[in-house]
């Protein structure tokens, strides 16, 4: 008699993080109190979600799994991500997809500039995946965002969150070219951590990138930030202050590491409220025009409003130098 043989014709699903099935798991622990948010069910989070959809866009909030997705986009603010869903980096702590990307799609730039019209954005974050695969890392269609949100928006302020544009020769002067009101890029960590953390990027091109910034354009206002919890020294975040105040780097972010899957890197601390309280204190006694320190921070929670904080502090600043 013979057997009959099924076989399974459906695909098998592609794994998100390839990169990362043969590390061994790193449990996920539980999250304490300070940290918990509320699933999103708020009308307006649907319908910003549903624009997003229907204009064919992808946002950070969604693939980073950002804790503060239902909180942002109830109040209509998305950090929309450019250039595709497939990041060229393998970064430890990440929950974008790690591949290699699709061609830039044409389009994009204006169907961007559409959607912050239709949203009524007073200020809008748009960020990236990393494009190593492109010979400018994606820098012309970041210039071409902007001017597509310009052109639709004019009073709508831009901050863009780019990659670190490695060994991409004239990328950060096309980018900076296009003046967006806020440069922000990323350290992430402390650079011990950077050959585990962030093995594809080097600590010494963000910070020159960010130093960069002002160089071609001081009244573009320079933005960073790191995850905390992840293995670093106190004195470790200490010095990185002191490079990001080199780099004249005006607004400082503070957040905490949260572990998307058992394959990403393990949090090795939950930094409590009044720790995050005391690295704000140090950061703003370096200097800092603005400073945002707590366990839910991320680079744009908050942006609009601190958008104008920005600037009421420069205006301080200046008043006083005079």
């Amino acid at each position: 008699m013979s057997q009959r043989i099924t076989i399974d014709h459906r695909a098998t699903p592609a794994l998100r993080h390839p990169e990362k099935a043969h590390r061994p798991d790193n449990p996920i622990q539980r999250k304490p109190s300070w940290i918990r948010v509320k699933a999103p069910n708020h009308p307006v989070y649907h319908e910003t979600r549903a624009l997003m959809r229907d204009a064919g866009l992808v946002t950070v909030c969604e693939e980073a799994a950002c804790p503060n997705i239902g909180e942002c986009w109830s109040q209509r603010h998305a950090t929309m991500m450019i250039m595709g869903e497939i990041c060229t980096r393998a970064c430890a702590f990440c929950n974008v997809t790690t591949g290699m990307p699709k061609h830039l799609d044409a389009d994009e730039p204006r169907r961007v500039g559409e959607a912050v019209a239709k949203l009524g954005l007073r200020h809008v974050v748009i960020t990236s995946v990393d494009r190593d695969d492109l010979a400018d890392g994606g820098a012309e269609h970041f210039a071409q965002v902007i001017r597509s949100i310009r052109q639709t928006s004019p009073e709508t302020t831009i901050e863009i969150l780019t990659p670190d544009f490695l060994r991409k020769d004239g990328a950060l002067e096309v980018v900076v070219a296009a003046r967006p009101d806020v440069f922000n890029h990323n350290i992430e960590t402390v650079p011990r951590l950077y050959p585990t953390i962030r093995p594809g990027a080097r600590y010494y091109q963000s910070v020159r990138l960010l130093d960069g910034v002002k160089r071609l354009d001081p009244s573009i206002f320079t933005k960073s930030g790191l995850m905390l919890g992840l293995g670093e020294e106190r004195m470790e975040v200490a010095q990185v202050m002191d490079d990001f105040r080199i780099a004249d780097v005006d607004f400082l972010t503070l957040g905490q590491y949260l572990q998307p899957s058992a394959k990403h890197a393990a949090v090795e601390k939950f930094i409590t409220p009044d720790e995050f309280d005391g690295y704000a204190a140090a950061a703003r006694s370096k200097g800092f025009l603005q400073v945002s320190a707590s366990p839910l921070t991320r680079s744009s929670y908050h942006a609009d409003s601190d958008f104008a904080k920005l600037q009421a502090a420069r205006k301080s600043r200046l008043k006083e130098s005079l």
